[in-house]
This record gives structure tokens, C-alpha cells and sequence, in this order.
């Protein structure tokens, strides 16, 4: 059975992914609808990847706040450096799509799943989704379901998003519009929050809306793997925030300047530390030890 369109509108203004075919200009043009599929796909690749960045840049200050956008939108700007000026995002994006040991045969299901999720009761649209020609929408809806069902064309950042700001308007429906692109980014500190207890719930309304369209084996498996990614996108963030990444010199090997997280904590105040005298040597001049 087909969905109404009115529902795959709602869908994709949820995902975040309407709202930034709107502000990345002609995607929704009304030429648009003269396209072949392939042309709308390509086109629609660059609009998921800045709608991943900025639905990241909202997650990332949840560990690390500084004095960025997205710390103050939350409610808890900082004057120190954060998450931002230490690009947590860009190791986000790197990790989520490169190297994080996430399967592909699951990463194309939960795109599925995605695909498929059609509860959008209770979100009052905004008038410039609202009023897009339904022959538009349908064909933003044909590109996106091509993608998500590829897992070739579909990186694991923009699926990622895609999920968090499904449950962002969950939390709170009035985050489908605001500032950014993404309804995660819109939410406060305790709304994100909320987030992150229905992916580690997980939240029953939010399982079915991705089950199914889920294949198996992967309908069983699908609470814990939510409960994993819910756990692991928090201390990656983290992680991304006060390590050294942005900074290394791979050639080198070696740092280019201090890391933010460096600064934040104290580490190494005066450069390299080669040790301390205490620990050099055999600890008080023991050289064997007996039972």
C-alpha cells in the first residue's frame, strides 16, 4: 500500500531533510520535477551532507560547549573553546563514515527502515513546506528512498542525522522549523537529552516507525543496535572534542599547534613531558621483587 504524500512530506520535514532541500535553492525548484532521478539523487548527495554536519555540530557541543551557535541554542554557551573550534564534527564525519566497525548490511536496513517511517501525526509544518506542489515532494521522496536503499550512495553520517532528528521531533514537534537546517540543532540541552533516552530506550513509537522497513534477521536486533549508536555518537563526541586529530600533522607526526582539549585541561602546560624523575629507573632502586 502506497503512503499518502501529505505523510512522506511530514516524514522528510522530521528527518530535517525537506527543509534543507528548501534552503540548498533549486533541488525543489519547479524544473525540478522535469529531472531524471539520477540528476535529483546527485543533486540531493551535497544538501544530506550539510544537513549531517549541522545536525552533528548540535550533537558534538553536547559533550564540549564553547561560544559557538550551537552551545547557545542549546543553553549552555561557554567562553572556552569548544567542540567546534576543536572540528569534533569533522572527526565525527570521518569516523561515522570510514572507520566506525558498523555493518553495512545494517546501515542499509535502518536506511530502510528510515525509507519506510511514515508517523508524522501532531507536527504542525511551516508554511513553506506546507504549501510545496505535492509533485515536488514526491520527487524529493523517489531520490531520497533511492539513496537510502543503496548503501553505496548513503553514508553512515547522513543516515545518523536523519535518525536523530527523527526523534528530535518526537521530543519536541516545534523543533521541524527554526534556526539551522537540522530539528536536532534546534533543541535545548534537556530536549537532546530526551533524545538520547529514546535511542537508549528505546522509545516503542520510534522503533516502529523504523521497523518496518526493516528486513530480517535485523528487527530483532534492532533495540540493541539503537542502544549501541545512542551510546557511541555521545563518546565519540567526546572523544573528537579533546583529542589531537584536528591538529596532527600525519607527516610529521607531530602536532601543528596546542589541541583545544589540551587547553581546556591543563595537559602538558609547558610542551612535551619526557617524564618524571620519580619514574625513572626501578622505582626506589628495587631491581627484583619476591612473593
Amino acid at each position: 500500500m502506497t503512503a499518502p504524500v501529505s505523510d512522506r512530506r511530514t516524514f522528510l520535514a522530521r528527518i530535517g531533510v525537506l527543509g534543507a532541500a528548501l534552503a540548498g535553492g533549486g533541488l525543489l525548484a519547479p524544473a525540478a520535477r522535469a529531472q531524471e532521478l539520477d540528476t535529483v539523487v546527485d543533486r540531493l548527495q551535497p544538501v544530506l551532507a550539510e544537513l549531517a554536519r549541522d545536525t552533528l555540530n548540535g550533537l558534538v557541543v553536547m559533550a564540549c560547549p564553547g561560544p559557538d551557535a550551537y552551545s547557545t541554542a542549546q543553553g549552555t554557551p561557554r567562553r572556552e573553546p569548544g567542540a567546534m573550534e576543536a572540528k569534533a564534527t569533522d572527526f565525527m564525519i570521518a569516523s561515522l563514515d570510514n572507520f566506525v566497525p558498523f555493518p553495512d548490511q545494517f546501515g542499509n536496513a535502518l536506511g530502510q527502515g528510515l525509507a519506510a517511517g511514515l508517523d508524522g501525526s501532531g507536527i504542525a509544518l511551516p508554511g513553506s513546506i506546507a504549501g510545496l506542489p505535492l509533485v515536488q515532494v514526491q520527487t524529493l521522496d523517489a531520490a531520497l528512498t533511492t539513496m537510502l536503499r543503496n548503501d553505496a550512495t548513503m553514508p553512515l553520517s547522513s543516515v545518523v542525522a536523519m535518525l536523530l532528528n527523527l526523534a528530535a521531533t518526537q521530543v519536541n514537534p516545534a523543533a521541524v522549523n527554526g534556526a539551522f537546517l537540522s530539528p536536532f540543532a534546534r533543541l535545548s540541552f534537556d530536549d537532546k537529552c530526551a533524545v538520547f533516552e529514546q535511542l537508549e530506550g528505546p522509545h516503542p513509537d520510534l522503533v516502529a516507525t523504523l521497523d518496518g522497513g526493516m528486513p530480517e534477521p535485523f528487527t530483532e536486533t534492532l533495540s540493541g543496535t539503537l542502544r549501541f549508536l545512542a551510546g557511541a555518537l555521545l563518546e565519540f563526541s567526546a572523544y573528537g572534542s579533546y583529542n589531537e586529530w584536528s591538529v596532527y600533522d600525519p607527516r610529521a607526526r607531530t602536532i601543528v599547534r596546542r589541541p583545544v582539549g589540551w587547553r581546556l585541561t591543563g595537559y602538558q602546560p609547558d610542551g612535551i613531558v619526557h617524564g618524571w624523575d620519580e619514574f625513572k629507573g626501578y622505582y626506589q632502586g628495587r631491581k627484583r621483587v619476591e612473593n
